[in-house]
């Protein structure tokens, strides 16, 4: 994957023919139909091995010959041409289909090398726009050199219809250097990531949960509380009172705790491993992954907004995370993960904070960034934000006092914690509004910057509820293209009233102004 780009791409990719893929390409086809049908097959499998009248077993050798032929079809009926400012791809099996790419409209280049693809020196690339819900294009396989090559030409030809728009509103072509390392992870960075991220705990979560439902019911629950007691029972036969009882009890917890962290450190290892951002031209690239490699490519001006996230753990290492999203959609990623984000999120999967401004000012040319004074809330926001702890917690305790009488006041103690967040939280949140981005900050435990360029910003909209009239404040929501729907949106909430709605028709103004940046 780190394999130098080549200096002339038309000389591997000459465009006066069709090309056809690598003639391996058949068998990355067949594997992927396999990983689809390899239930049925199983199914068929195992049903003969339990019958004894006869049954053909080899029946699943049918369907697997079956799924040979239509890879092998597969590959003999795709073709593609390089021409002057498109990629023309014809493919199909039954009903044929001539496929015309601008390059100007793909969004994302992306590459992929697992370890099979790295033993044959192929690779898998697909190309990707805003729209749809599957790849514009999906090339299983070429060889790397090839791959590399067609990225750098719709990277070059891409951006050459693009231009650079000067101070009395004509164009300039781009001038920039290419080739340019914006943030290299090294492997102790890496580490730092995998302690401070949780994805150990949601692996072994979800292997949990799958294992409730995949065994036979109640043997997981047995099989927890069995080795559960004896590790418990382990550990406390070293002690003889309750206290040192405790402390082993503790130290078996601290024990699982560090396992749980060390694997979020090899699956941080696994996935960011040799990480790399570079600015090329116009075009931003990221490769990373240890047995599996990927290589991804997205122009500058499709990133819509932007996104900092710094946790305790990230305070104690000095580090923040630096993510973005893209004018591209969320559709299949080629490896069967109907869901997967496509184009690139983590520009700075860990990064000082410095690091993490200094690529801002590189890539969106935000020379302002950040702030140097962030507008507070509305004074009682805190108030505000505390109301919905106030109704959770008052509901608990009705429950619990239906259980538990009078012990269940005891839940009230809980809300002067909530106070005491709700106004750290109102403290430290504010927001920012200037001529070139619009920014919000939150978070008192988990802190998170979000922002976005005027130009980039598609709506605006004034929100009140009847809480917020009550209390004489107003917030205001953005529309950006790309954004996922998990994540926090992008928002000023609890502004006073007047300056809710000054901010609100002076953004409405500029956006209606300003033609849509993509």
């Amino acid at each position: 994957m780190t394999t130098p780009e080549p200096a002339a791409p038309e000389a591997l990719l000459p465009g006066d023919h069709e090309r056809r893929l690598h003639p391996g390409s058949w068998l990355f086809v067949l594997l992927q139909n396999l990983r689809q049908f390899i239930v049925p097959l199983l199914v068929l499998l195992f049903a003969g091995g339990r019958r004894d009248d006869g049954y053909p077993w080899w029946l699943p050798l049918i369907g697997v010959g079956a799924l040979v032929v239509v890879s092998v079809w597969q590959y003999l009926t795709f073709r593609y041409r390089i021409d002057d400012d498109r990629l023309i791809v014809r493919s199909g099996l039954l009903e044929r289909s001539v496929r015309q790419i601008p390059y100007s409209r793909i969004h994302n280049v992306a590459i992929h090398q697992n370890l099979l693809h790295q033993l044959m020196g192929v690779a898998e690339v697909r190309l990707e726009s805003a729209g749809g819900t599957k790849p514009e294009a999906q090339m299983r396989v070429l060889r790397m050199p090839e791959a590399l090559a067609l990225e750098q030409l719709i990277r070059d030809r891409g951006q050459g219809q693009d231009a650079a728009p000067t101070m009395d509103g004509a164009t300039a072509p781009v001038t920039e250097p290419a080739g340019i390392t914006l943030l290299a992870l090294s492997s102790w960075e890496i580490v730092k990531l995998g302690l401070i991220s949780n994805r150990g705990m949601v692996v072994v979560a979800g292997a949990l949960a799958l294992s409730f439902q995949a065994l036979p019911e109640r043997t997981m629950g047995r099989w927890l509380v069995d080795y559960g007691r004896e590790a418990f029972g382990y550990a406390s036969g070293f002690a003889t009172t309750w206290l040192a009882k405790g402390v082993a009890i503790a130290g078996v917890l601290a024990f699982a705790l560090l396992l749980i962290r060390a694997f979020s450190v090899l699956l941080a290892l696994l996935r960011y491993h040799g990480f790399r951002l570079q600015r090329q031209g116009r075009r931003l690239t990221v490769e990373r992954g240890l047995l599996s490699r990927s290589r991804s490519s997205v122009p500058r001006r499709r990133i819509q907004a932007w996104t900092m996230r710094e946790g305790v753990l990230h305070r104690l290492f000095a580090r923040r995370t630096l993510e973005i999203d893209t004018a591209s959609a969320r559709g299949n990623d080629g490896q069967g993960n109907g869901n997967a984000q496509r184009g690139l999120d983590a520009l700075a999967p860990i990064a000082p904070p410095a690091t993490c401004d200094a690529i801002v000012h590189d890539i969106a040319l935000l020379r302002s960034w950040p702030p140097a004074r962030w507008q507070p809330l509305h004074p009682r926001a805190w108030l505000r934000l505390m109301l919905g702890d106030v109704f959770v917690t008052v509901g608990l305790c009705v429950a619990l006092a239906w259980f538990l009488r009078g012990w269940g006041a005891l839940g009230l103690l809980w809300l002067p914690w909530s106070m005491f967040v709700a106004r750290r939280h109102a403290a430290r949140a504010g927001y920012a509004v200037d001529a070139a981005f619009v920014a919000v900050r939150e978070g008192w435990w988990k802190r998170t910057w979000r922002f976005a360029e005027i130009g980039k910003l598609q709506a605006v909209e004034l929100r009140q509820s009847p809480l917020d009239r009550r209390f004489g404040m107003a917030s205001v929501w953005f529309d950006t293209a790309g954004a996922n729907p998990l994540s926090t949106p992008l928002r000023l909430r609890f502004l006073p009233l007047a300056e809710a709605e000054r901010v609100h028709a002076t953004l409405a103004g500029e956006i209606a102004r300003r033609p849509l940046r993509w």
